[in-house]
């Protein structure tokens, strides 16, 4: 036997050790595994907290505001009120405060801008078409040049085709960013240009790969619903 041990001898160890080595590092993997998902979901609480103090303070200062417009309904009070309610959303209340602020005397690009959007977004694109208007053409850069990209949203929903390729035109030679690129793309599968939006969507696609994390992540949306559309536009024939 003892010559035989001294056969065996070493793979008995290296055996030993190959075992030990592996149990660790199953052991390793799940804890990083563990660690990865326990910060996924730490981050994702701490972002739904953040979100509702914001929302929880965001209704103390709409309460504020609103008993400051009592004794004073003053321009400035009104858009803010707008701009709180707009960020919560109550696209009926700010339009509404918008619309008293513009009745008040306000002539900033911002709040017409604003009012459009409203607009837009409960679904009455021939009412946002002069205030997008307005903003579109005494301030081009507003809102980071997406306020063209609304009008010719608008543009498009009231059956003004040329008009709204004209601006989305117009605001690309300055930006393309994933939502432009994606809004331009729907624009053209809208007009029946099937070939040219699944040329724009692949731009899209393009984007994401070439992209930082960080455009990642904030344009995830986008490059979802880009996704999305290209699929249902299928292959070009």
């Amino acid at each position: 036997m003892g010559f035989f041990s001294h056969l065996f001898y070493p793979w008995g160890f290296i055996v030993q050790i190959a075992a030990v080595a592996h149990f660790f590092w199953r052991r390793r993997a799940s804890f990083i595994w563990a660690a990865a998902y326990l910060i996924v979901e730490v981050v994702a609480e701490a972002d739904l907290l953040r979100a509702a103090r914001e929302r929880s303070a965001r209704k103390g200062r709409i309460s504020l505001v609103e008993a400051q417009i009592i004794e004073n309904p003053s321009m400035a009070n009104l858009e803010d009120l707008g701009e709180l309610y707009w960020d919560e959303k109550n696209y009926a209340k700010a339009r509404e405060a918008f619309d008293r602020a513009i009745r008040t005397g306000s002539d900033a690009s911002r709040t017409f801008y604003r009012r459009g959007l409203c607009a837009l977004e409960l679904g009455d694109p021939a009412a946002a078409v002069p205030d997008l208007e307005h903003a579109f053409r005494t301030d081009p850069k507003l809102d980071m040049y997406r306020g063209g990209m609304f009008l010719a949203r608008a543009y498009a929903a009231t059956g003004r085709a040329a008009d709204a390729e004209k601006v989305f035109s117009a605001a690309m030679e300055s930006t393309s960013t994933p939502e432009m690129l994606f809004n331009y793309a729907a624009f053209l599968s809208g007009q029946n240009r099937n070939d040219e939006a699944r040329d724009w969507l692949k731009r899209l696609e393009e984007t994401k790969r070439t992209a930082p994390r960080f455009v990642q992540r904030t344009n995830r949306a986008w490059f979802s619903k880009g996704k999305a559309l290209l699929k249902q536009l299928g292959p070009a024939v």
